[in-house]
């Protein structure tokens, strides 16, 4: 037994000497690297290589994930943010065309020639898709003193008259939705030379309104001459802007001429309308002509 511990003792230290003079030799400064340390340098670097590859794989793709993560949130809020800014550039130019609808409308009804007319101011509440061409409806009814066949119009000019009042709103027939049933009388205006006919429908297809001439003038009709209301059917006031003539067709068997107009009014954008009482016009009338008479 004493001499197994004897041997294991100087094996023992024969080992530690020849580590001790290891790690001084390779602790001395040298330019080249023994075969040994040269294997333990290569296993120890393919080592980290190997622990490392992995590793920072996954580290990339949970950076990477975050990244994406934090990226499409950013993006889903400058969306919203965007969707937000649209949405709020279309309401503030809603209501800088209601605005300005409304001022044009209100100097109309202060102007010299509304004076003699009763005018009530509406909104459009609704509008059907399929008879976009033909009616709205309005927020003034019967409680309003409204009333039916009262003229429509806008600071453009006419765009329907009164066709089924309610308590609190209104159905208005449109010019465009006018038929031989339905019709006004026009003029266009020439010092003793007037031009009478009538607008009695709509053409879809040129988009324009029919003004049927009933009497004929020495003077040919002129392209953007403006037609008016006559007053002579006993419905609407006189002089409310109609359209202006785009053209004018003689009938098949030349007897006749009609003319193409052009809606003063732009009748695929109706929001607000003024609704024209004649009876406040005529009213006055009488009250000149007792004047006058006395």
């Amino acid at each position: 037994m004493s001499f197994l511990r004897k041997k294991r003792l100087f094996i023992l230290l024969i080992g530690f000497i020849l580590l001790v003079a290891l790690i001084g030799f390779s602790l001395r400064d040298r330019e080249e690297l023994t075969i040994v340390e040269e294997i333990v340098n290569d296993t120890v670097g393919l080592a980290q290589s190997i622990i490392h590859a992995p590793v920072n794989l996954v580290t990339d793709i949970t950076g990477n994930i975050g990244d994406f993560k934090d990226t499409y949130k950013e993006n889903r809020l400058l969306k919203e943010k965007l969707a937000e800014y649209k949405g709020l550039i279309y309401e503030v130019q809603e209501l800088k065309e209601e605005n300005e609808e409304l001022r044009n409308n209100l100097e109309l009804t202060e102007s010299d020639s509304m004076r003699n007319y009763k005018s009530i101011q509406a909104t459009v509440i609704s509008r059907s898709p399929e008879r976009w061409l033909e009616q709205i409806t309005i927020n003034k009814g019967k409680n309003d003193g409204i009333k039916k066949n009262m003229a429509v119009i806008t600071a453009e000019g006419m765009v329907g008259k009164v066709m089924t009042p309610s308590k609190n709103s209104a159905t208005v027939q449109l010019l465009t939705g006018f038929d031989q049933f339905n019709r006004i009388s026009g003029k266009i205006n020439r010092k003793g030379d007037n031009i009478v006919g009538m607008i009695e429908g709509y053409d879809k297809e040129s988009k324009h309104l029919i003004f049927r001439i009933i009497e004929e003038s020495k003077k040919d009709i002129k392209k953007d001459e403006l037609i008016v209301s006559s007053g002579m059917g006993g419905v609407f006031p006189a002089e409310l802007p109609i359209g202006k003539v785009q053209e004018v067709v003689p009938d098949k068997y030349g007897l006749t001429k009609t003319a193409l107009v052009k809606p003063s009014a732009d009748m695929y954008e109706i929001n607000q309308v003024i609704v024209v009482d004649r009876a406040v016009q005529t009213d006055a009338n009488q009250e000149s002509e007792e004047e006058e008479g006395e």
